[in-house]
């Protein structure tokens, strides 16, 4: 049969020959190895791989990106940008994993998929007793065991990832993995003061079921310390690439810090087409005339330096935020939220601890927050 047929896919040394088909028989395609010298096959040079005829395109994405399927292969986190991805491996957190690899694609950026756990014996009352010794090793070996069945875990996600680039369904890109004991927006804030990570993408509950979960909390947190941009996907949001977001909700107060903002958007999304709805949210002593001029100088700026972008204006009220909130992100049809981070300003005056939880917990469309 033509599809049993062997075709040649790598001509190499003996070495990297034995090397490359432990890879694809490890991967699920089956190699054998032809032209070895048995005498002395060490010395054998033009050693062909050969694999069945139709498992050349899954072996061609497997070669092309060999250094993916090598594990423990340390990446130089120096040599390229770098995409945080906070994950707790649920369903949702593989979601964001997914469009994590769609943005490292488009940016050349390296992923770096980090887990904390939380060692429940830390939070007990160690008393300077005789029996410290024996409360600090009980607490190493908890630790030792959470540690291990985070690390089996993180291998099992790994793996399917490894699943979804070998398939085609999320592009080939480098990626590693980390471990920690820690509160996990303290973990991740952590990490990304050390990394400075060009983005965080992070998986949400869905709307009324975030406050059953820690995510929701850590989602909270994080938004509100965090010096680095945040990208938050719901998991009942049917978000599968990031080239279905067309329509971006963009929050301000029309100060300048909202240009810093909406240049980072811009250039998170490259050579995209959007359509950028600027919602404007008012202060309580602000002049009406003063926001509409302010308002039409934003838009023209916008309109001349972001071409990929076609920018509409709207208004919120602040005694009807939630009402207007729906209102203006239905109308838009809005798959995306955008807003600059600038700490004690439209962050808090949007988020305010009530409206962030009414809207933070209870709306299911993903959100991109800038710090400016």
């Amino acid at each position: 049969m033509a599809e049993d047929r062997l075709i040649t896919v790598a001509i190499h040394t003996y070495d990297k020959a034995v090397a490359l088909k432990n890879l694809l028989d490890h991967e699920g395609v089956e190699s054998v190895l032809h032209n070895v010298n048995l005498t002395n096959p060490v010395v054998s040079s033009g050693v062909r791989v050969r694999i069945k005829e139709n498992d050349l395109p899954l072996a061609l994405r497997i070669i092309e990106n060999y250094e993916i399927f090598i594990d423990n292969k340390p990446v130089d986190a120096d040599s390229q940008k770098t995409i945080l991805v906070p994950v707790d491996f649920s369903d949702y957190s593989l979601r964001a994993t997914k469009i994590a690899f769609e943005m490292a694609k488009k940016h050349k950026s390296r992923i770096l998929l980090l887990h904390s756990f939380i060692n429940p014996a830390l939070s007990k009352r160690i008393q300077l007793t005789d029996a410290l010794s024996f409360e600090l090793a009980e607490t190493q070996d908890i630790e030792k065991k959470l540690r291990k069945a985070a690390r089996r875990q993180m291998d099992e996600f790994e793996t399917k990832i490894k699943q979804f680039i070998k398939s085609g369904e999320i592009p080939p890109v480098k990626f590693t993995s980390e471990i920690t004991e820690g509160v996990p927006e303290e973990v991740i804030n952590e990490s990304a003061k050390s990394i400075q990570p060009m983005l965080i993408v992070m998986g949400t509950r869905g709307a009324g079921r975030k406050e059953e979960e820690l995510i929701g909390s850590v989602t909270a947190e994080l938004l509100d310390s965090c010096r680095f941009p945040v990208f938050t996907i719901p998991e009942s949001v049917n978000l599968t690439k990031v080239e279905k977001i067309s329509n971006i909700v963009f929050f301000c107060n029309l100060e300048q810090e909202d240009i810093l903002a909406l240049d980072a958007i811009y250039r998170s999304f490259p050579e995209m087409l959007m359509n950028v709805t600027i919602v404007h949210i008012p202060g309580k002593k602000e002049r009406t005339e003063a926001n509409h001029e302010s308002m039409k100088t934003l838009l023209n700026y916008c309109q001349n330096h972001y071409p990929h972008f076609t920018f509409t204006a709207e208004h919120i009220r602040l005694d009807h935020a939630l009402e207007d909130y729906k209102k203006i992100t239905g109308n838009h049809d809005a798959n995306l939220i955008a807003l600059p981070n600038k700490q004690r300003n439209v962050f808090v005056r949007f988020f305010n601890p009530s409206l962030a939880h009414r809207l933070l917990l209870h709306v299911d469309i993903p959100m991109i927050v800038v710090p400016v």
